[in-house]
């Protein structure tokens, strides 16, 4: 069980699998007003930078669940580093139908909705290991501006325009599924073009170790189209942020 090896290539060097900054995972942490010993589970940890950090600064005790063993072996290098490996545990595992044996204080899917199909199942399937009482973390994109046509769309990774909203329209989405927002963080550009570029570095490293490799060729070809497609597309067109919801 493993991601697609592109993304093991593109995002190894990657803490945060997302266009959110440390600043604003740190802001997200302090705006949720986390206690020492709650607990939190994200579905789709990554690299458990979320998690570790969290651990570290609020005294939260996590779990993350998530398909990349690379991914997961790092999130608990990150823990041991970090000084938390007894307060988050990571395991290496499909995060699609994951349910907590404990309830959870925050349930968190940060980037990662196709778990659940989208995010209306994705929430369903967090909200059967939260408490009472407890949030919902969603990280989900939307459009800063409508695409005029269904190739810019594309352009942004998007299969198209219908698979995002734009964000008033994604907030009222939350509402009628029943949930209340009550706080959310939105990555900036500056964000976006941290996440996107430092993808172009390890790839040009990676190359430079695997010149032999047969998957050489499709590296190449993505390190040579990414900055353009990124600085037309994504930069311009795609929104991203992380929404707290409460049922309400």
């Amino acid at each position: 069980m493993d991601i697609p090896r592109i993304f093991n290539i593109t995002e190894s060097a990657h803490r945060i699998h997302n266009p959110i900054t440390p600043e604003k995972l740190a802001t997200l942490g302090a705006a949720l007003r986390l206690e020492s010993g709650a607990r939190v589970l994200d579905l789709g940890s990554g690299s458990g930078e979320m998690l570790c950090t969290w651990a570290r600064d609020h005294g939260i005790i996590g779990t993350g669940i998530d398909m990349s063993q690379l991914f997961t072996e790092q999130a608990k290098l990150r823990a041991v580093e970090l000084g938390v490996a007894d307060q988050v545990k990571f395991i290496h595992g499909d995060a699609a139908g994951y349910v907590s044996d404990e309830k959870v204080d925050v349930a968190a899917c940060v980037g990662a909705t196709w778990i659940g199909g989208g995010v209306a199942g994705t929430i369903e399937l967090l909200a059967r290991s939260l408490r009472t009482g407890g949030i919902i973390l969603i990280g989900e994109p939307y459009w800063r501006q409508l695409p005029p046509t269904e190739d810019v769309a594309k352009g942004c990774l998007a299969n198209s325009i219908s698979d995002f909203l734009m964000l008033p329209e994604l907030l009222a989405s939350f509402g009628r599924l029943g949930y209340d927002i009550v706080e959310m963080v939105l990555a900036d550009q500056d964000g976006w073009g941290r996440y996107e570029a430092a993808k172009w570095l390890t790839m040009r490293r990676w190359l430079e170790a695997n010149p032999g490799d047969d998957f050489a060729k499709d590296v190449r070809a993505k390190l040579t189209s990414e900055p353009e497609r990124y600085a037309a597309y994504t930069r311009e067109y795609l929104g991203w942020g992380v929404f707290a919801l409460m049922p309400r």
